[in-house]
């Protein structure tokens, strides 16, 4: 039996209060790096990579600074330094609930290894993950500041980073945990959750669904689904699921191949 390997993202707002700034959900990363481990203690052919949001860490700065958008000038360039700083603190905490769950993680900031070109990552140093991937460590990457060829400078979402992973390592399935129960059909309202989206019925509801409630520089619900179906309709063997975690075993039960919330396919 080959091999699966899946991109896991740990949504900012699943990790972090985002609207109090700088404040992780220790508790809440705690039990998630334990579902984790039990998920890859059950399943030895499951491959992850594990990329985490920014949350009230990186958002409040980047939001201040206006680096997504670009660094060109001095004080930007002390902006992007200060996002760096707020990103890497949070991967910190995400790193230490792993290692304490006695997973052996490594973290690949973007920003020491990844160029981009208006987002699109051009340069990784892949075969660090590759090798780290080979020793059954587990890979972990977050949504980062990044020196961009077009910008000078910006901020590459975990989903930006998960585009140029797919191109390496064509992963099955990319799960989205969040807060959010799925996609919502009639988001604030939140009454018609959505089961699954094919890329071919998106434009039908595409008018229900929104941004973010949150402070989020990298575009909330509506950018991560139309990221993600642009993604399957390149790669039709993939599919994604964008689901809560809130409650607990939810994560382990998508690990599984369980459909918790809503599954995007071709």
């Amino acid at each position: 039996m080959t091999n699966e390997i899946v991109l896991l993202k740990l949504g900012g707002s699943l990790i972090t209060d985002k609207d109090k700034p700088y404040t992780p959900r220790l508790d809440k990363l705690a039990e998630l790096a334990s579902e984790i481990k039990a998920a890859m203690e059950a399943n030895p052919h499951l491959q992850l990579i594990l990329g985490h949001g920014s949350g009230s860490f990186g958002h409040v700065a980047a939001k201040k600074h206006g680096t997504r958008d670009g660094v060109h000038t001095r004080e930007q360039w002390h902006g992007f330094a200060e996002v760096r700083f707020q990103a890497a603190e949070l991967n910190r905490f995400v790193m230490e609930s792993l290692i304490q769950a006695g997973i052996p993680a490594i973290s690949f900031p973007p920003s020491s290894s990844m160029i981009s070109d208006n987002r699109r990552v051009t340069h990784h140093n892949v075969l660090a993950i590759r090798k780290a991937m080979g020793v059954r460590l587990l890979p972990v990457i977050y949504g980062d500041v990044a020196f961009d060829e077009a910008l000078g400078g910006t901020i590459l979402s975990t989903e930006d980073v998960f585009k140029f992973l797919v191109e390496q390592f064509s992963p099955s399935r990319i799960l989205l945990a969040g807060i959010e129960a799925g996609v919502w059909e009639d988001f604030p309202a939140r009454t018609k959750l959505v089961k699954q989206i094919q890329a071919a019925d998106y434009e039908a509801m595409r008018s229900g669904i929104k941004g973010s409630a949150s402070t989020d520089v990298t575009g909330g619900m509506k950018a991560k689904v139309e990221e993600m179906l642009a993604l399957i309709q390149t790669n039709r063997h993939l599919t994604a699921q964008i689901f809560s975690a809130e409650e607990n075993g939810f994560l382990a039960r998508a690990l599984q191949g369980e459909n918790v919330g809503t599954l995007l396919t071709a």
